[in-house]
């Protein structure tokens, strides 16, 4: 069973920055084969990707965080971090991290929706 926990949520202020962490225990599969990814969540809305990253390092985000987050792995320590940087009130969502597997969101590196963590939630107030 793949299990994903995050931490580093909180309440911040605009401008702020904020280091999310996601521990990652990828039994049975080797972690540095697989992409990896922050998604965060709006209340009543879908879930949306924020930053993308492959097996071999290339990253990638969505426009609205580009310059401002930072996405990186340690497949030494089956870690994924999201630096977030001069963070915004519209950053304000639950944030999840996702092992690549499940076809439901494609993205330049891989598909997910199989596995997630259990959330954490990023409020920036202005």
């Amino acid at each position: 069973q793949v299990l994903l926990a995050e931490s580093g949520g909180g309440v911040v202020q605009t401008g702020d920055s904020l280091r999310l962490s996601c521990v990652v225990s990828p039994t049975g599969r080797t972690l540095s084969h697989y992409g990896m990814a922050w998604f965060r969540q709006y209340p009543g809305k879908e879930r949306e990707i924020v930053a993308v990253i492959s097996d071999d390092g290339r990253t990638d985000y969505r426009d609205s965080v580009k310059g401002r987050f930072a996405i990186t792995r340690d497949n030494a320590n089956n870690m994924l971090y999201l630096q977030m940087n001069n963070l915004k009130p519209e950053d304000s969502a639950d944030y999840y991290c996702a092992l690549e597997g499940g076809d439901k969101y494609c993205s330049s590196y891989g598909c997910y929706g199989d596995f997630w963590g259990q959330g954490t939630q990023v409020t920036v107030s202005s």
